[in-house]
């Protein structure tokens, strides 16, 4: 008989070293009923690394919804019930909360195994302050994407998120536009042979000396609270007399970095000032 008590059992698996999961962890995938998962072929190489032989069900982001009732009817039966990831903690911008819900308005136990965490381990080797907000995959589209970074720009701690390392080099022109003052580590392979921080400042990261492959954990440094040494009147002079010889690219570079200004604000001041000529 299994010691277990009965209910939901969020379980951590490694992120790529398959030794970085606690014995807890292989206790309780051991003595689960069944194991919800998001890839049954990537989770049978964890089970079959430890000789764990349980059923597998694969529960992803396009099927969750309706694998539900019949999680929730294992559960009613007093059987244990294990979720796992891919790699990770599950629910951290993976499938697994629809069920978690469900669990809570149903009354049944819900316990976590705690382990491996990209967002962790991540945070842990940037060097940067340790107040963070995780906000995981950022939106395809530009309008929603802009929208996002708009509000995340205002935030003042250290920002982690997800990002396919196919779609890095789209992301990295607006990480400019919106952390042009801030740093970044770019976190890849964690764990794995291959291993790599990149750092450096947001403004001079180089895309092409990043593998494309995989998914990077991206961590942006806390905002600095740079103290401007000129006033608005005597920036927005500069701005106008820097428009009459340079173009917008050109003045918003040399105004912000002369003034330790973000190049936001001298842009939307460049904005501003034109919109005014025009009228």
């Amino acid at each position: 008989m299994s010691s277990f008590k009965k209910g939901l059992y969020i379980v951590s698996t490694p992120i790529g070293n398959l030794e970085d999961i606690s014995l807890r962890a292989l206790s309780i995938l051991k003595n689960s009923d069944l194991i919800y998962c998001e890839d049954t072929r990537h989770s049978s190489k964890l089970l079959n690394h430890y000789k764990i032989k349980k059923k597998l069900i694969s529960n992803h982001k396009f099927n969750e919804k309706s694998q539900v009732t019949k999680a929730i009817e294992y559960l009613n039966q007093g059987k244990i019930l294990s979720l796992v990831s891919d790699s990770g903690t599950p629910i951290l911008s993976d499938p697994g909360n629809i069920l978690v819900k469900e669990c809570i308005n149903k009354n049944i136990n819900i316990y976590t195994i705690p382990g491996a965490s990209a967002v962790i381990s991540a945070i842990t080797c940037s060097g940067f302050d340790s107040k963070f907000l995780f906000y995981g995959f950022l939106p395809k589209k530009q309008g929603e994407l802009t929208d996002v970074l708009e509000k995340l720009e205002k935030i003042e701690n250290t920002l982690i998120f997800f990002v396919p390392a196919v779609k890095f080099v789209f992301y990295l022109k607006f990480f400019k536009i919106y952390f042009s003052d801030r740093k970044i580590v770019i976190a890849r392979e964690m764990t794995k042979l291959h291993e790599e921080y990149i750092r450096g400042e947001v403004n001079n990261i180089d895309s092409s000396k990043i593998s494309l492959k995989g998914e990077l954990t991206v961590v942006i440094s806390e905002k600095k609270n740079n103290k401007v040494s000129i006033s608005n009147e005597e920036l927005k002079k500069m701005v106008k007399s820097t428009l009459r010889k340079k173009s917008v690219k050109d003045t918003v570079q040399f105004v912000a970095s002369k003034n330790n200004i973000s190049k936001k604000i001298i842009y939307q001041l460049c904005l501003e000032i034109n919109e005014k000529k025009d009228n």
